[in-house]
């Protein structure tokens, strides 16, 4: 299965200190904390001990086999839910929301988007072992919301930018006469849509859909000046099958139609020929 709920539970003015015991049999155990403060301390062989503070609003993730390698200290009783989860693909769907062993602190981008999570957790804990298709359902709602409200969502390792860019420049350049959204080149990089277009713009300076539009329109220019094919014709090769959109897209990019672009070609050509 591709996700799977083990275990659950909503915790109130209790101690969190044992939480990680949850976390056992090769499963992903993630804690939110509803109120109360502390740390999370992190034993690493390479790195040593690195400590995260904690406080409401936040949340933490323990990946399976890494249980002792953490140790919770709350400052006091917390009021915290928690969910243990696990399938074949927890791994990558963990993996796109940023979090990780050596960032296992998550945080929100808004005070809204961290009650949205809490909001899917609190509903799997109460639909209960007695739903089991309802909790599969919640559950995937909590990753989904996992994934798009992290602070760290798909962001990558220092050095991999040039790489994911000249992979999405690869898929445009051979799929370019098709549909093709920013928001799919972001799922191929297994990135999220805006951190995806930051990668993409540090690397080219271009937005992912200003390189897209311009790559197009000089495959078109390259058609018009080629030959007679029909400027429909030629829109619909670089994915504009609509005339009206493949005029005002090259007419943003060249400054003129695709018809005033073929005819000025012409008379250049023509009087180049006669000089």
């Amino acid at each position: 299965m591709d996700l799977l709920v083990y275990r659950c539970g909503y915790e109130k003015k209790q101690c969190p200190s044992e939480i990680k015991q949850y976390a056992s049999g090769g499963h992903y155990l993630f804690c939110y904390i509803v109120s109360g403060k502390g740390f999370l301390r992190v034993e690493k062989e390479r790195d040593g001990t690195l400590v995260y503070t904690l406080s409401e609003k936040m949340g933490f993730l323990i990946e399976p086999g890494k249980e002792a390698n953490i140790r919770i200290l709350p400052d006091g009783a917390w009021d915290y839910i928690w969910i243990e989860f696990g399938g074949v693909r927890a791994g990558e769907y963990t993996k796109l929301s940023g979090l990780s062993e050596t960032r296992p602190v998550y945080m929100p981008e808004s005070p809204q988007q961290g009650e949205e999570l809490f909001n899917h957790m609190l509903a799997l804990v109460k639909s209960g072992e007695k739903c089991p298709l309802k909790m599969k359902g919640y559950l995937y709602l909590f990753v989904d919301c996992l994934v798009r409200t992290c602070r760290f969502k798909g962001q990558m390792p220092a050095g991999k930018s040039n790489e994911t860019v000249e992979g999405a420049v690869r898929y445009i350049e051979q799929n370019y006469a098709s549909h093709i959204s920013v928001e799919e080149l972001a799922r191929r990089c297994w990135l999220d849509r805006s951190y995806f277009g930051k990668v993409f713009k540090s690397v080219t300076g271009q937005s992912p859909q200003q390189f897209l539009i311009r790559f197009r329109m000089e495959k078109a220019a390259s058609e018009l000046r080629a030959g007679n094919m029909p400027i429909g014709d030629i829109g619909v090769s670089v994915g504009y099958p609509n005339l009206l959109h493949f005029s005002r897209a090259f007419k943003g990019v060249y400054g003129m139609s695709p018809s005033e672009y073929r005819q000025k070609y012409r008379e250049r050509m023509m009087q180049e020929l006669f000089w």
